[in-house]
């Protein structure tokens, strides 16, 4: 078998580089919202904006179609997925089983410090304005699960965190949901502290799935009144 071409192998590396730079930019524009649901990515664009060519854009909103962020629309080209009630349904319907096992497996192996830590970014959070309350409260959770030593469990849970902070932003705008969060939160790091597996995995549960409910109602709604 012949060697690879240096040169060839070299532009394949950097136009991977490329796609994964351009995954990460536009995956953040619009979980912050900066393209609304339903609005068109056009290549042209997003190659003038991210500083490259349109062979990555292409290739980068493949993987994000993939995720669910982006849909491609014949004879329309690439939209931004639109928020879809039973998707949010599914979504919180999975967080609660998968983050419940990872609290579960999490709560032995907690230390103090570890959920001082979470403390810490609790507080933050309660400081802070609506724009980084998604990314506290992914850092909260995380924090809680870390020592349960599941790295596919982890993984997965990120990625529907990612997918799910499109729907929190609705939910603590059009629900006023963050200062519940907060409230729900303190009683799961005090569970936590008291290692009470079956209190805190229940807040937890009821945490995740009372939100998912009211996200599913709000929407749904709103597709019937459209």
């Amino acid at each position: 078998m012949a060697a690879a071409d240096p040169e060839t192998h070299g532009r394949i590396q950097r136009t991977g580089a490329q796609v994964e730079r351009i995954v990460g930019h536009l995956r953040a524009d619009i979980l912050s919202g900066e393209f609304d649901p339903g609005a068109v990515l056009r290549q042209e664009y997003l190659a003038d904006k991210y500083r490259t060519s349109r062979m990555p854009v292409r290739d980068a909103l493949r993987v994000l179609e993939n995720e669910g962020l982006v849909e491609l629309v014949h004879n329309k080209g690439a939209v931004v997925a639109a928020l879809n009630a039973d998707e949010c349904r599914e979504i919180y319907e999975i967080r609660g089983a998968l983050e419940s096992l990872a609290l579960r497996l999490a709560i032995p192996e907690l230390t103090n410090r570890q959920l001082e830590e979470a403390g810490a970014i609790l507080n933050r959070a309660e400081r802070a304005g609506l724009s980084d309350f998604g990314v506290l409260n992914t850092a909260f959770h995380a924090k809680l699960y870390e020592p349960c030593r599941r790295p596919r469990l982890l993984a997965e849970i990120a990625k529907l965190a990612d997918l799910a902070d499109r729907y929190l932003r609705v939910a603590a705008v059009q629900l006023d949901y963050v200062q519940r969060s907060h409230r729900e939160h303190r009683a799961l790091l005090q569970a936590c502290y008291d290692r009470d597996d079956d209190a805190a995995v229940a807040c937890l549960r009821d945490h995740i799935e009372a939100a998912g409910r009211a996200l599913f109602d709000m929407l749904s709604d709103r597709l019937g009144a459209d």
